[in-house]
């Protein structure tokens, strides 16, 4: 992700294009820019801030959502039907990058990651020197503004970065300490650490928290593969959800009722470039696995854009509020455009050739019922189209998801629950794309 600073950039930002949810909505844009200076003992702030109002909202249709989404390295705000924008710039010295994490339980205090410049680079290999990069975890008040760095004191490694918050007092952080990674328990000022995970366990990640915030999922890069556990709080009283040789079982969610963890089943020895997935769920007490979908039916490496703004990251499929199963689902025989650079070294955890002219076929959107199997088509796959990061709002009546053709950058999508009426709300900061939209709870302010 790019490291600009959007302060210099406020003119170039006053041209992003916004899009109304509807077409009949008439929509008045008005920009400003305004600086706010927060002193504390723990740093200075500066926010810019773009403001967009919508007119003549339809009182029958929903109010509109907000989700947070990364674009050129920066972390922005928008509302579900493309108004209200705001660009978080945190003036902080030496940060590359920003990105959301974990949010606390009053709803208006975020947790953020912020990096240094990442230590890879030509000759230095990924899996060598990324994790060289020093990190900073800070926690931001969206009602005050106030931006407070967190994980301080105690310092194990340069590289930490905010796993989950099992309260709103500790935190889990991941570990890399000479190559070496673990999950570590600790206050939010960094004191009181705790294993989680041990250095020998393998490398922890996929991380979430039981709605009844008892128990705490993820998986495992083992020896022995990629693993499903739960575990409580402390990391104690492990329970094997799913493991099998010659598998990559992946990312980790809690169903509604807490009944079960939703993950995917990859097969490396066929897909060296993990680009496809079948959807599965295990019961919480690990007596039973399902597998939900066949013919690795999901699109599960998301690897998109041009040469110039390409982008990747692991797609995961998302519960419903109402327990149904949301992935991005790919037409039979479809290729990607980004080719995996199978045999080569991989040197920068990204190893592909863009390849546009070999690709086919399209990713669109489904949702699986646990229950009975039955898939239901939202968004209907298209050749050269390819949907992704998919998750629904919290109250159900929106779902959001990425899309991007081939050769284009990523923008933002929102639709009905059923997969009507879809609408793009943006194309990212200087409409150079974006990734990893989530939603906020309705309720927060």
């Amino acid at each position: 992700m790019s490291s600009a600073v959007f302060s210099a950039h406020v003119e170039s930002l006053t041209m992003l294009k916004v899009h109304p949810l509807r077409k009949s909505r008439h929509t008045t844009v008005v920009c400003h820019w305004f600086c706010q200076c927060f002193s504390n003992h723990f740093s200075r702030l500066l926010v810019s801030v773009i403001l967009v109002s919508s007119l003549n909202l339809s009182a029958d249709e929903p109010t509109p959502g907000r989700l947070l989404f990364t674009s050129q390295g920066k972390t922005a705000l928008i509302q579900s039907n493309g108004t209200g924008l705001r660009v978080f710039n945190f003036d902080i010295p030496n940060q590359a990058t920003w990105q959301p994490g974990p949010l606390f339980s009053d709803g208006h205090r975020i947790v953020f990651l912020s990096m240094e410049p990442r230590r890879d680079g030509p000759g230095k290999p990924f899996d060598v020197y990324y994790t060289q990069t020093p990190t900073h975890t800070w926690v931001h008040d969206l009602q005050t503004g106030t931006l407070e760095e967190l994980c301080t004191k105690d310092r194990i490694a340069p590289f930490e970065t905010p796993a989950l918050l099992i309260s709103d007092q500790r935190i889990l952080m991941q570990v890399v300490k000479d190559r070496v990674g673990r999950i570590v328990s600790m206050n939010l000022d960094g004191t009181d650490s705790r294993d989680f995970t041990k250095p020998g366990d393998g490398l922890p990640y996929g991380l979430s928290l039981s709605h009844d915030g008892k128990r705490v999922a993820y998986h495992l890069a083992s020896p022995q593969g990629y693993q499903i556990w739960t575990s409580d709080l402390d990391g104690e009283n492990r329970q094997l959800i799913k493991a099998a040789p010659g598998h990559l079982f992946f990312g980790t969610s809690w169903s509604p009722d807490d009944q079960w963890i939703l993950y995917v089943d990859c097969i490396p020895a066929s897909d060296p470039g993990h680009d496809w997935a079948e959807v599965c769920v295990g019961k919480a007490d690990g007596t039973e696995h399902r597998q939900l979908t066949e013919g690795m039916a999901m699109w599960f490496a998301a690897t998109y854009g041009p040469p110039e703004a390409r982008g990747s990251g692991s797609n995961l499929p998302a519960w419903t509020p109402a327990g149904k199963i949301l992935f991005p689902h790919r037409l039979p025989d479809t290729k990607v455009p980004w080719q995996y650079r199978v045999g080569q070294p991989d040197l920068d955890h990204f190893n592909r050739d863009y390849k546009p002219e070999s690709a086919s076929g399209g990713v669109g959107i489904s949702s699986i019922d646990p229950v009975t199997g039955e898939i239901t088509h939202l968004i209907p796959p298209q050749e050269s189209v390819w949907n992704f990061r998919i998750s629904a709002s919290s109250d159900g009546k929106l779902i959001a998801f990425c899309r991007a053709e081939t050769g284009t950058v990523a923008s933002l999508w929102i639709a009905n629950a059923d997969g009507s009426d879809p609408n793009k709300i943006s194309d990212g900061l200087n409409d150079k794309g974006l990734d990893h939209p989530r939603w906020l709870p309705l309720s927060q302010p």
